[in-house]
């Protein structure tokens, strides 16, 4: 009875802290809407208006000093702006201080607030806006009508890694009036090399809140919005209605087919960026007639020949290259210029130091999404529909079963045993620099696969030497790993085709988890990567 009761009480204090936001909103909106009031009535006084909107003083006016009336108006609006940024602070505070532990609340919920209110209409900058922007105020290209339409604009990051980082701290500094922040994951030490609106303080924090801080020391005057929680097919256009660009920063297929469902559906231009070791690319979907995702990808690929950046690496820099790429093409897209990119895919080989333009086809008349008679009318289930999960972390797979597996603790027991055996690490080398176990016998998984001689004579050798520690009428236990488990797996159906005649009898397995299995369970001071 107690537990109902408590129940009822949550509920009812979670439905009057999402009012409470709202009145927050509305209050902001409309502490605005009074600043831009203002404006327009001090423009009905001015006998002479400067082009960006800046009053120029009579010569009847008497010059007013650091104190005079000026100031105490910059002043008024200065506060309202403060008192709007701290608005947008305790809205992200309480969203973030919710109860996350309630599977009762509706999906969303948590960190994905109702409605927005709209921005407030914009007539003129101010002084303070002027000086802050005058560096692209003076570009003809944009000018002041450009920079209004920006103030004006909203835009939804999906990711606040490696490329929503610069994409976001350019928006932000260019003065984007309301940036929506969606990220699940937390701040790790790995993410510092690239995502650099993250510091070593910031670590554990969810990364929407994160970058929603860091953002917010660069200009206040800018509406943070961070969702903490992944884009999921239920909340997924409700939230992009609420944005007139969006920015795909995500790391996996299924979020990628997501978005560009959401944003089709939506009507929405999306801004498509990627990376991936040493090459990136960029693409401007579903913008004034050009294709969306699935015009380019009708089908997804296999999940096993998919590789992010937790399995191939990246550097850093290519990941700012293209999140600063994408944020061009916003800031093109939402001041009036355009982008061109609609019609061509930017590819960029970080190594060559090369930028070339594929030309893209027109959106196509079959596709299933934005063709003449689209299938896909709704949101679906992206990871089934793609075999795989909607995360950027190292994918596990399952090639073997149980019986030709062991745990590291199984691992760490016949090792303290001196049971005889050959520990076979199939990592690349660049992998197996950075750490390794000194007893293991280094052969990459390529070179099984390609049977090579000399790679194949060291393996005999080294399990002949091993045998002789045996009576010789058992199988030799031959252990493969790897960094997490997977590419082990293959090896050991390699190493169960081996000619007995050749190798003898032996019994291959793998180490589930792998090296980072090792390091989490058995020896914390083992590097992780």
């Amino acid at each position: 009875m107690a537990g109902a009761a408590a129940a009822r009480l949550r509920a009812e204090i979670r439905r009057r802290e999402r009012e409470l936001r709202g009145l927050r909103e509305r209050l902001a909106a409309e502490l605005a809407r009074g600043d831009t009031a203002e404006q327009e009535e001090d423009g009905e006084r001015e006998r002479d208006e400067g082009a960006c909107g800046v009053r120029q003083p009579s010569a009847a006016e008497p010059a007013r000093g650091d104190a005079g009336d000026a100031e105490d108006e910059d002043g008024a609006r200065g506060l309202r702006e403060r008192l709007a940024a701290e608005l947008a602070r305790g809205d992200s505070g309480d969203a973030d201080e919710e109860d996350e532990d309630d599977d009762e609340e509706e999906e969303g919920a948590l960190g994905f607030p109702a409605e927005l209110p709209p921005l407030p209409a914009r007539s003129a900058l101010s002084a303070a806006e002027i000086l802050r922007y005058s560096r692209q105020l003076v570009l003809p290209e944009l000018g002041v009508q450009g920079q209004l339409r920006l103030a004006r604009s909203s835009v939804l990051v999906v990711g606040c890694g490696g490329l929503g980082c610069p994409l976001a701290q350019y928006l932000a500094a260019a003065g984007v009036g309301r940036l929506g922040l969606v990220d699940h994951d937390v701040v790790e030490t790995s993410n510092l090399q690239r995502q650099v609106l993250h510091g070593e303080a910031r670590r554990g924090r969810p990364k929407a809140r994160s970058a929603a801080a860091a953002l917010r020391r660069l200009n206040s005057a800018v509406q943070y919005v961070p969702y903490r929680g992944a884009l999921r097919p239920r909340s997924a256009l409700r939230l992009v209605r609420q944005y007139d660009i969006v920015a795909d920063c995500s790391d996996n297929v299924p979020t990628r087919y997501l978005v560009s469902d959401a944003c089709v559906l939506a009507g929405k231009p999306l801004v498509s960026g990627s990376a991936l070791r040493l090459e990136g690319q960029l693409v401007v979907y579903n913008y004034r007639g050009g294709p969306c995702y699935r015009c380019l990808f009708p089908e997804p690929p296999p999940p096993d020949t998919v590789t992010n950046c937790a399995d191939g690496g990246v550097l850093g820099v290519v990941t700012g290259i293209i999140g600063c790429m994408q944020a061009l093409e916003v800031l093109k897209i939402a001041s009036g210029m355009g982008s061109s990119f609609n019609r061509y895919m930017l590819m960029f080989d970080a190594l060559e130091g090369r930028f070339r333009n594929i030309k893209l086809r027109p959106k196509k008349a079959e596709c299933a999404a934005c063709g003449d008679n689209p299938s896909v009318t709704c949101l679906q289930d992206y990871e089934a529909f793609c075999g795989s999960s909607a995360t950027d972390k190292c994918r596990a797979v399952r090639l073997l079963p149980g019986a030709d597996r062991i745990s590291v603790r199984r691992y760490k027991e016949l090792l303290d045993a001196r049971v005889p055996h050959v520990l076979l690490d199939v990592r690349p080398p660049v992998e197996a620099e950075i750490c390794r176990l000194q007893h293991a016998l280094h052969i990459p998984l390529r070179r099984l696969r390609e049977s090579d001689p000399e790679a194949l004579q060291r393996l005999q050798s080294r399990i002949r030497e091993e045998r002789r520690r045996t009576d010789g009428r058992t199988p030799l236990p031959v252990y493969a790993v790897c960094k997490l488990g997977n590419d082990s797996q293959e090896a050991v159906k390699i190493l169960q085709e081996l000619p007995a005649e050749e190798f003898g009898p032996v019994l291959a397995k793998d180490i589930k988890g792998g090296l980072m299995a090792w390091a989490a369970k058995i020896d914390s001071t083992f590097p992780q990567y």
